[in-house]
């Protein structure tokens, strides 16, 4: 079975964990396993906490650039998030590169660590640009786990 769910935010800070219990809560319902849950949601926190900071395009001022979309499916064995904003956008990539080089922050770096938590916490990542519009988006994919206690959600 599938299970896919698409919200439009706006770009405030009590829409990051809005989304994170939304994600949460689906896992938890479909069966997958909670440090897998738990991974997928702090991914999600950290590139939502990305939009709602950098998403907005204040050049622009219309009403895209205060809002961002957050989309979630879980099929079969793998969830895959997707993060898009009406920002700016990430940096032209150079040098034949696909995507902007994500840089490791300072350990003591209040900012700057998102993108590459991320990384480490998700299977896939892909990070880029909107074609067309501008703004950023961020998707990220994970193998799904099971509970030991719980079978997989199954097409009845």
């Amino acid at each position: 079975m599938s299970i896919w769910w698409s919200l439009h935010l706006r770009r405030e800070a009590a829409s990051v964990p809005l989304a994170r219990r939304l994600l949460i809560g689906t896992m938890e319902t479909a069966g997958v396993d909670p440090d897998i849950s738990y991974d997928l949601s702090v991914a999600l926190s950290e590139a939502c906490a990305n939009a709602v900071e950098h998403g907005g395009d204040t050049a622009r001022g219309g009403p895209g650039s205060e809002a961002y979309r957050v989309t979630a499916y879980l099929d079969g064995e793998k969830c895959r998030i997707e993060v898009a904003d009406a920002g700016p956008g990430f940096p032209a990539a150079s040098a034949g590169r696909s995507r902007p080089p994500i840089r490791p922050a300072h350990t003591d770096a209040e900012n700057g660590r998102g993108l590459c938590l991320i990384e480490q916490l998700a299977d896939h990542v892909h990070i880029g640009n909107k074609p067309g519009r501008g703004g950023a988006v961020v998707s990220f994919d994970k193998v799904l786990k099971w509970r030991e206690d719980a079978a997989p959600l199954m097409a009845v």
